[in-house]
């Protein structure tokens, strides 16, 4: 099985990239978050594996960080969560503000997850609440607030069609002026005001 792969970016896409490793290109499906750091094409980029076999196709999931990855993992483990909608997890939410969500039994939080309905969430806060990783408690809630929500944003105007550095430029010039506690409906909306400039 391959666990981590190291090479140069071939080609990146919001979903997935391409990595050129001796010659060799893999494609490795990816959240967003790990998408944003893993730099322009042509730069060096490492990145943790899970290989996914299945009668019909091995596919390669990707991730920036040991605790994504991780996450990942935990997720597939629970019952009616496969792959992509493991992916589709991570992208949705920053990774300390899903474990706070399922620590805390935050179901509404939860559903707001592309494609998590309300049982899925509910199996997910079950299975996973002492299973999880500590996040940092010394990290003041308010920015960890203002971070999640951050996330949350940049998935759903990527989702919307908005290209990815577009939308980097447009949440970094916003958040700096927003309260710590903004909501995601706000920062959204003063986000998209600022991409209609």
């Amino acid at each position: 099985m391959i666990a981590v792969l190291r090479g140069h970016l071939l080609e990146k896409h919001p979903s997935r990239l391409i990595v050129d490793v001796h010659g060799v290109g893999y494609d490795v499906q990816v959240p967003v978050s790990t998408f944003y750091q893993a730099g322009e094409t042509g730069h060096a980029v490492t990145l943790r594996i899970h290989t996914h076999v299945r009668e019909d196709q091995i596919a390669l999931f990707g991730f920036a960080t040991a605790l994504e990855h991780d996450l990942f993992e935990r997720l597939i483990a629970v019952n009616g969560i496969g792959p992509k909608l493991a992916l589709s997890v991570l992208s949705g939410i920053e990774s300390a503000d899903f474990i706070r969500a399922v620590e805390q039994g935050d179901v509404t939080r939860l559903t707001r997850i592309p494609g998590v309905g309300r049982k899925t969430a509910e199996r997910m806060t079950l299975e996973l609440r002492d299973r999880l990783p500590k996040v940092d408690a010394a990290a003041p809630a308010a920015a960890a607030v203002a971070e999640g929500r951050r996330g949350d944003v940049v998935s759903a105007l990527v989702n919307l069609g908005y290209p990815p550095p577009a939308v980097e430029k447009a949440i970094d010039a916003v958040i700096k002026d927003a309260p710590a506690d903004v909501s995601f409906e706000d920062l959204l909306r003063r986000a998209l005001r600022q991409l209609s400039r």
